[in-house]
């Protein structure tokens, strides 16, 4: 991370994390491998989700969990244990990082990967998978649109980035041809926006919430560079200004 990234990441974040988005070639176009969590506990309970989780200190090999080495073998451990598919962990391509905002039920910093799907039987864990299913990106987000499927955050923006993928290879050539792209989130005060770092609101809104964290947010239509995801009703809209997404 650099200099001024971390001068914006939440520093109550004190974890790490890994995401396996798991695609496929479907009949009518590229597919992801969503998870639905158990509805009666958890951080993400009745969320439809990638595979994954924390990153443990086995995975760091000893060393911080920080580093991609140690989210990689993260996310092929998670993948296992809960939808039973082995992965090959140099076949990851990650493409974007997540700092989550405050008051975020997971402060764990985590970078999200890419991979065709394994041949292999999937098996969710049940205490950990109630139920998986393929979606194409636009019918997951037709759902969540229609209230009938709960999406976090950077599950949504990663399927509307996926929208027009022509096929699996064409998606991760894609992704592997640009940066990690990392998301440093702030939520605004009225809590139904997300401000990513090139939002012209975002460091105003950290000024506020650091001074006097009261005041009225006045940014949701402000002018300017804008990367933020508007969640203040169905369907959600995704205003990026700055070409910064993937």
């Amino acid at each position: 991370m650099n200099s001024d990234l971390e001068s914006l990441t939440n520093d109550e974040v004190s974890g790490a994390a890994a995401t396996v988005v798991l695609l496929r070639d479907g009949e009518r176009g590229v597919e992801v491998l969503l998870a639905e969590r158990p509805r009666d506990r958890g951080s993400f309970a009745g969320a439809w989700v990638f595979p994954g989780g924390a990153v443990d200190e086995a995975d760091a090999l000893g060393g911080s969990v920080d580093t991609e080495d140690a989210a990689r073998r993260a996310a092929v451990r998670e993948t296992r244990e809960e939808i039973g598919l082995e992965l090959d962990r140099y076949d990851l391509v990650p493409f974007s990082h997540w700092t989550p905002p405050k008051n975020s039920p997971k402060q764990l910093r985590t970078t999200f990967f890419a991979v065709r799907v394994p041949d292999g039987e999937i098996t969710p864990a049940p205490e950990e998978v109630m139920a998986v299913e393929w979606f194409r990106p636009v019918d997951a987000l037709d759902r969540h649109a229609a209230g009938s499927l709960t999406l976090w955050p950077p599950t949504w923006v990663t399927l509307y980035g996926l929208q027009r993928a022509a096929s699996v290879d064409a998606a991760l050539a894609e992704l592997r041809s640009g940066e990690v792209k990392p998301y440093v989130g702030q939520v605004s005060d009225d809590g139904r926006t997300i401000l990513w770092q090139e939002d012209d609101e975002h460091e105003s809104q950290q000024r506020r919430q650091s001074s006097n964290p009261a005041v009225p947010d006045e940014g949701p239509d402000a002018e300017g560079n804008q990367h933020r995801l508007v969640m203040d009703r169905l369907p959600w809209i995704y205003v990026n200004t700055m070409g910064a997404g993937f």
